[in-house]
């Protein structure tokens, strides 16, 4: 009998546990044992090959019974983390892994991807389906070129894969944001402030932006653009005097900089190179404290955006993929992520996401001198507008 695995990497998103349970249920009708593979990439470098006691740490069989509910909460009963096996720090190789008397140089990444595919070979596993972004991906396609069968299926709040119009998680995190600005109008109203709504998207304003648009908010700062914050005061200003409640909000991502600064980051990089990010909107407040004498109401959304279930949405998105994912490998294709595109679900080589970057279109969608979202003409334009 055929084995099939299902990891989840990175952060994560509402629609994972649809998607595992989607996976299962099609993949058991189709004849497939199925294995879950725990904590993300994490589960492979940390099984001991030596040690089938501690299996059970890092791998779980996979039935019906199992999943039968997962699919009406968030998050993912498999666990998830953002371990790199091609380039895992010293201080956090397994023990089991350690060569005796090795150099240990924190700097120094270590390539342990021989390990994980003789774990795989262990485990019986013909076909891997992660489900993750660009991070986890990159992985996935690293496998593939070991020769491994890789059918992958992309999930992200920020939807910046590139290769797809959509990831799993992207029209929760937009509503759960419109959601929240919405509700914090009422003490910014209350207290005649200025609020300051941190959102999440470090490289992509993308999320930001179509909640920031959704949810008409008066200024709106985005990953892409720099901004002024002498010049962003004087405009939120002039929106505090003409709202007849005396407040003004203003929408930021993590990653936004301002003019000459730099991104906030803290805390040490993690096995793909990124920091923690968040605080922009702190400073931003604080600036805008110094320079107008205005209270101001900051309020960082961040985790908030991807908690919960999964709106409808993201549910039939996460559910279509997983079925979709099945059908190539019924086909017994492999190298393969499924994607939408141009309103149509299709796939592409997993090896698209390594050949752009999947960005807000500023001339498009953004007018950069007032920072705000500029969505005037959507004909002919795609569903989520990039």
């Amino acid at each position: 009998m055929k084995r099939l695995g299902i990891l989840t990497g990175g952060g994560d998103v509402p629609g994972l546990n649809p998607c595992i349970k989607a996976l299962v249920y099609s993949a058991i009708d189709e004849g497939y044992e199925v294995v879950g593979i725990r904590r993300g990439w994490g589960g492979l470098l940390n099984y001991n090959l030596d040690d089938p006691s501690a299996q059970h740490d890092w791998i779980i069989p996979l039935d019906k019974q199992r999943v039968r509910t997962i699919d009406r909460t968030g998050g993912t009963m498999l666990h998830t983390s953002r371990t790199n096996p091609g380039k895992v720090r010293t201080a956090d190789i397994p023990e089991f892994l350690r060569v005796p008397h090795a150099e240990e140089d924190e700097k120094t990444r270590h390539d342990f991807t021989p390990h994980v595919l003789k774990v795989l070979d262990k485990l019986g596993v013909d076909v891997l389906v992660p489900i993750g972004g660009d991070d986890t991906l990159s992985y996935a396609e690293r496998l593939h070129r070991e020769g491994f069968h890789i059918v992958a299926i992309p999930k992200t709040m920020d939807n910046d894969v590139f290769g797809t119009d959509y990831c799993i998680g992207f029209s929760t995190a937009v509503t759960r944001s419109v959601e929240f600005i919405h509700q914090l109008r009422t003490s910014a109203g209350s207290h005649e402030r200025i609020a300051v709504v941190e959102l999440f998207g470090r490289n992509s304003g993308e999320t930001s932006l179509m909640a920031s648009y959704l949810a008409g908010v008066d200024r709106a700062l985005i990953s892409e653009v720099h901004f002024d914050p002498e010049k962003l005061a004087a405009m939120i200003m002039d929106d505090k005097r003409s709202n007849p409640s005396h407040y003004a909000m203003v929408t930021i991502s993590e990653g936004a900089q301002m003019v000459g600064g730099k991104i906030v980051e803290y805390g040490q990089a993690d096995a793909y190179g990124h920091q923690k990010l968040g605080g922009i909107g702190q400073i931003t407040g604080e600036a805008l404290k110094k320079i107008t004498g205005e209270d101001i109401l900051y309020q960082q959304v961040s985790y908030l955006m991807r908690s919960g279930a999964p709106d409808s949405l993201d549910l039939m998105v996460a559910v279509n993929y997983a079925n979709m994912a099945m059908l190539l490998i019924r086909r017994g294709a492999s190298n393969r992520m499924v994607a939408l595109r141009n309103g149509t679900y299709t796939s592409v080589p997993i090896s698209t996401i390594m050949q752009g970057l999947k960005r807000v279109d500023v001339d498009e969608l953004y007018d950069s001198v007032n920072y705000v979202p500029k969505v005037r003409h959507v004909d002919g334009k795609p569903m989520f507008l990039y």
